[in-house]
């Protein structure tokens, strides 16, 4: 047998104190309309013509399978394709894309960037992309595609970043991830090398990933040198994402 019920039941006391808001499983930014960036998506359309002319440049002066196997060259390529999305959602008012391709395509831009800058700019003999002997004169074609590729649009995909993105949109989860595509790269370009004749003139497109000039140890230490540095300036954008002060109110 259970206790009856008493019909009448006192009233509880009220809680003191303001009362505790816990915190929404959905962000703000979930459920806040996007808003129409034209001036944005016209500068992303901008960047995009700019890295697919370059690479479109080199396709002209150089031959295609060649060109296309450079590390840069397929990182404008995916710079074009991100940005192109980001200006149509941009200019259609549309969420953004995820943090981990905008993040990839500008850690491949700058690398591809910094890599030129330090460690090909001044080798002998000179570094071409078409595998030209004579250092490329100023103005001309080649030398204008170098500047595009490696120069121009890094820059543009910077100040898009710094100046057009939300800050903290970036993880430090991501960075681990966006090191599998250089290398992959790795792993292409040592297999395309043994696919191709000694004698080929474009058998190793960079001079420190050179297995005939380095050997294979030298090769893969010089990779994984280059793999730690990618690693931190992976590390050092995510710091200075969350650092930097956002420069808009509204989603882009």
């Amino acid at each position: 047998m259970t206790a009856p019920i008493p019909r009448d039941i006192p009233d509880l006391p009220a809680v003191p104190g303001p009362p505790i808001l816990l915190p929404a499983p959905v962000p703000a930014s979930a459920v806040v309309a996007p808003v129409r960036r034209p001036a944005i998506a016209v500068f992303r359309l901008l960047t995009a013509v700019a890295a697919a002319g370059g690479v479109a440049l080199e396709l002209l002066l150089g031959p295609p399978l060649r060109i296309l196997s450079y590390f840069s060259v397929q990182a404008n390529i995916l710079l074009t394709l991100v940005m192109l999305l980001s200006a149509a959602r941009a200019w259609r008012a549309r969420r953004p894309l995820p943090s981990a391709l905008t993040g990839a395509a500008l850690l491949y831009s700058v690398v591809g960037a910094l890599v030129y800058h330090l460690l090909l700019a001044h080798t002998t003999p000179p570094f071409s992309m078409t595998g030209a002997a004579a250092v490329p004169e100023r103005w001309h074609a080649q030398w204008t595609a170098l500047q595009v590729l490696h120069v121009l649009v890094p820059t543009a995909a910077v100040l898009d970043w710094l100046l057009l993105t939300p800050a903290g949109r970036l993880h430090l989860r991501q960075t681990a991830a966006w090191l599998l595509y250089p290398l992959a790269y790795l792993a292409f370009t040592l297999i395309r090398a043994a696919f191709l004749p000694p004698s080929d003139p474009s058998r190793y497109l960079y001079p420190f990933l050179d297995v005939t000039v380095h050997g294979y140890r030298s090769t893969l230490a010089n990779a994984l040198l280059l793999g730690l540095a990618m690693y931190a300036l992976a590390v050092l954008l995510v710091a200075l994402d969350h650092a930097r002060p956002t420069p808009i109110r509204h989603r882009v």
